[in-house]
């Protein structure tokens, strides 16, 4: 299996994982990988108070650095930006939090989660 694909697998079973832990903690998933033009949100899910949009990063380790770490100030950007599409398009009409989840493999048992809530805010909220 090529590295690409092997990427794309882990990403996709990271982001499951993200799913799976979400829910058990009492999230409503709305959207995966929701799209606008070239710009996406990762998973889009709401509590009774907030909608939270949530970055997952995955990575085979943390050797080189924190998977949280791939989350710069340009992809902020395109995350509020793609927000902002999601809310005007669904009519939200609540707060809006941004979190971040880091994911690493630890075989058997699946992925150890980092869940940063609060990870960033946007000055147009």
């Amino acid at each position: 299996m090529n590295n690409l694909s092997e990427n794309h697998r882990l990403g996709a079973e990271g982001e499951a994982a993200a799913r799976q832990y979400l829910t058990a903690k009492g999230y409503q998933i709305r959207h995966v990988n929701w799209r606008s033009h070239h710009l996406e949100l990762d998973i889009v899910a709401e509590t009774p108070d907030e909608l939270v949009v949530i970055e997952v990063k995955t990575r085979r380790n943390q050797y080189f650095s924190h998977p949280a770490d791939a989350v710069t100030d340009a992809k902020i950007r395109h995350i509020v930006t793609a927000t902002q599409a999601y809310i005007y398009l669904y009519n939200i009409r609540k707060d809006v939090r941004f979190d971040v989840m880091a994911l690493i493999p630890c075989p058997p048992e699946g992925f150890r989660i980092e869940h940063f809530e609060n990870a960033f805010f946007s000055p147009v909220w």
